[in-house]
């Protein structure tokens, strides 16, 4: 990774919170007293309880039959690219399909090459909320290291135009996208994050809140996930009750998972487990005191979701102010059967979305939840016959009554694959970083100015640590 010195992170808040957190592990009990250690100058949470929550697309969303140009010479260009020939189908959806879901902008806002864009037809819910001023796309974003033209880009010069290590690449670019570094990384933006906000919660191990697998983006320096299943808090069956009808044999095996070891894996597995054994019962308890009545689908998705937000419900006894979330989505590495498959996904993420938003509206902190997209990569425009292939920018969505929406952020890219703005096929070079997308989300979240590199590390070689897609404090 190209680190400059205007991008150093400062350490000072983090060693600050390093040693009060370490006087502070030492107590067991759920309510730890961590209000008031942390650095107030590093993190604002005087304005109440705020969350966010990523939904991961795993695999890689296909940008160009999520936002699709509608306009007559757009739509021309987009279906000579994907309407297949040579005996090949076309992925281009019919632009009659689209008519009930163009995103109608602001007048004064104009895209690149006056382009209009529809919605997915099986995103009608997202649709509904843009027009209520309630969500917005922002274009062409991805992982960057600096700013990069085409040029620089084909200049083969990665000392100096650096750009993201194995970009193409599912697993690397799954954890670039999460954490500004390809696998292998130990921390995320959303851990990081974490970090600074552990502080404000009286109980700081729900800080950070993983409803989906193992990935790296909630992992902080200190900031350590509490993973729930769709049902609630993971409980140890064992553990939590009698194995083989017998109490001594619950107790020896709660001692064998719970032991500290010498190894770095052992030790935080040990970690992981005594976590999920003390604190099973009081998030089970929390959960059941939260009352919901918004019905969520069965599927997955709804499934993580509905766990996200009955754990929002139950936060005043959670005892938190702030707090990350992450779930998930996979099948959308469409190199084959794009059409149809993808359709059915993103009408998945539409419903779940949606009802997660009315299930905030419900709880009355619809303007402090904030709901993001991100994926492993966009793909390629061109057709490599039914599907797509690997790509690199892609366009996603920011839900929440504290969005800007009803607008589009960031820059149009050209219907094309081999404009200024793409690297190949119609493989989108960003022209919005990753990091400006986390600054955002951070600030809103509480991140001061002078914090914001410790969660978006390349943030200082961008011109716009705000992409303006969050609504002001108080507006």
């Amino acid at each position: 990774m190209f680190i400059g010195k205007s991008n150093e992170i400062s350490r000072r808040a983090f060693m600050r919170r390093s040693s009060q957190l370490a006087v502070a592990g030492a107590a067991s009990s759920y309510a730890m007293g961590l209000a008031g250690i942390g650095e107030a100058a590093a993190f604002d949470a005087t304005d109440g309880y705020k969350a966010l929550v990523c939904v991961f697309m795993y695999g890689g969303n296909d940008y160009g039959n999520t936002l699709i140009p509608y306009d007559e010479a757009n739509y021309a260009r987009y279906q000579a690219i994907r309407g297949g020939g040579n005996g090949e189908p076309g992925i281009a959806l019919s632009r009659a399909s689209l008519a009930n879901s163009v995103l109608m902008q602001p007048d004064e806002q104009v895209l690149t090459d006056d382009i209009r864009y529809a919605l997915a037809p099986t995103m009608p819910r997202m649709k509904a909320r843009f027009d209520a001023g309630q969500m917005a796309p922002l274009l062409n974003v991805g992982p960057l290291v600096v700013p990069l033209t085409k040029a620089q880009y084909e200049s083969g010069n990665n000392s100096s135009f650096p750009r993201p290590a194995k970009l193409f690449s599912h697993n690397d670019q799954q954890s670039t996208w999460q954490s500004s570094q390809p696998e292998g990384s130990v921390t995320g933006w959303g851990g990081r994050m974490g970090d600074l906000a552990l502080s404000s919660n009286r109980n700081s191990m729900f800080t950070a809140i993983n409803a989906t697998g193992n990935a790296v983006f909630l992992s902080g320096e200190q900031a350590m996930p509490y993973q729930v299943s769709r049902n609630g808090a993971v409980l140890i069956g064992g553990i939590n009750r009698r194995l083989y009808s017998s109490d001594a044999a619950s107790t020896a095996l709660g001692s064998l998972l719970t032991t500290h070891h010498g190894h770095v894996l052992e030790a935080d597995y040990a970690q992981t487990t005594a976590r999920s054994v003390e604190y099973g019962g009081f998030v089970t308890d929390a959960l059941n005191s939260s009352t919901l009545s918004t019905q969520f689908g069965s599927g997955s998705l709804d499934s993580q979701l509905a766990v996200v937000a009955r754990l929002i419900g139950a936060r005043g006894n959670l005892g938190v102010t702030r707090q990350v979330f992450m779930v998930s989505i996979g099948g959308f590495d469409h190199h084959d059967g794009l059409i149809g498959s993808h359709e059915g996904l993103l009408g998945v993420v539409d419903n779940a979305m949606d009802t997660f938003q009315r299930a905030m509206e419900e709880l009355g902190v619809a303007n402090q939840v904030t709901t993001f997209t991100a994926s492993d990569f966009g793909r390629t425009l061109a057709s490599n016959g039914d599907g797509t292939d690997h790509g690199w920018g892609s366009h996603h969505f920011i839900l929440g009554g504290a969005v800007n929406g009803g607008r589009f952020f960031g820059t149009a890219p050209k219907v094309s694959v081999d404009s200024d703005d793409q690297v190949g096929r119609g493989r989108l070079l960003p022209t919005a970083s990753v990091d400006e997308y986390s600054a955002t989300l951070a600030k809103w979240f509480g991140v001061s100015q002078s914090e914001l590199p410790s969660v978006s590390p390349n943030i200082g070689r961008f011109a716009n640590p705000d992409l303006g897609f969050m609504k002001a404090p108080g507006t």
